[in-house]
């Protein structure tokens, strides 16, 4: 299968040329890495990056959550990262930013792409039920500014054919027949999305009042009957009930704020 590279000098000038992108400081693409989270935790050391972004046409340590490993062929996916400062953010709100990112990627897919996808608590994208994005926040540790540096990693499964595929309940835009599976479009339209939905939340001071209503909107989660494996070996099964002002899963009577959720059924 032709899988072309995406087009970095583009990608490198939109930052100037762009008005929706003028929020990124740079945008850098690499042949290969072992993971482009790594790589942007290690530039957080620097007091000056901010708005960085990173991605590789290789990824060949790449991770999900609970350190799963995320792989698939060269220039198959999109490997991404972002490295953002939140000055003034308080603690309670920063997991919103993996969230936001999420609801950021649906928009994208959604208006770029063609495609119907979805969200499930906390930072997978689905389609049709199946996997074709996941996301993954870090908190840097060389955050030299005194705000917290964080940096999300995306991985979006573009032209995988069914034999590629991970595991079974994956898939990709291609498989999904998507309507744009060009690599570069992709990423300037889930850049913009994000830096949108960023410089409204950051304006807002923080607020999380419409970044919590959106996320409802377009999580699948919601409804559903859902098996989540807790931290500490424990099993919750119930239906979710919603998302809280904190970005925790309610299963019942609890809030969930860490554990994987698979969705059993939903509820009509």
């Amino acid at each position: 299968m032709q899988r072309p590279p995406l087009d970095a000098e583009q990608l490198r000038r939109s930052v100037v040329d762009s008005p929706e992108l003028s929020f990124f400081s740079r945008i850098d693409v690499v042949e290969s890495t072992g993971s482009t989270n790594a790589d942007l935790i290690a530039l957080a050391a620097d007091p000056d990056a901010d708005h960085v972004v990173l991605l590789a046409e290789t990824q060949v340590q790449g991770r999900g959550r609970h350190a799963r490993p995320w792989v698939s062929p060269p220039r198959a996916q999109l490997a991404m990262s972002l490295l953002v400062r939140l000055p003034g953010i308080g603690p309670a709100s920063l997991a919103w930013l993996a969230l936001l990112t999420g609801i950021a990627v649906v928009d994208a897919l959604r208006t770029t792409a063609g495609v119907a996808a979805e969200l499930k608590w906390p930072n997978d994208v689905l389609i049709e039920g199946r996997k074709v994005a996941g996301i993954l926040a870090e908190v840097a540790s060389g955050a030299g500014s005194g705000a917290p540096a964080v940096v999300i990693g995306l991985g979006l499964n573009v032209s995988l054919t069914e034999d590629e595929l991970p595991v079974p309940h994956a898939t990709s835009l291609t498989i999904a027949g998507a309507r744009e599976s060009d690599r570069t479009v992709l990423v300037r339209s889930l850049l913009t999305e994000f830096a949108r939905r960023f410089t409204a939340w950051r304006d807002a001071d923080w607020a999380t009042d419409e970044l919590a209503a959106a996320y409802r909107e377009r999580c699948a989660t919601i409804g559903t009957e859902v098996r989540a494996e807790l931290p500490g070996g424990r099993t919750l099964t119930g239906v979710a009930a919603g998302i809280d002002d904190y970005g925790r899963l309610l299963i019942g009577d609890q809030a969930v704020s860490a554990g994987d959720v698979t969705h059993l059924r939903a509820q009509y």
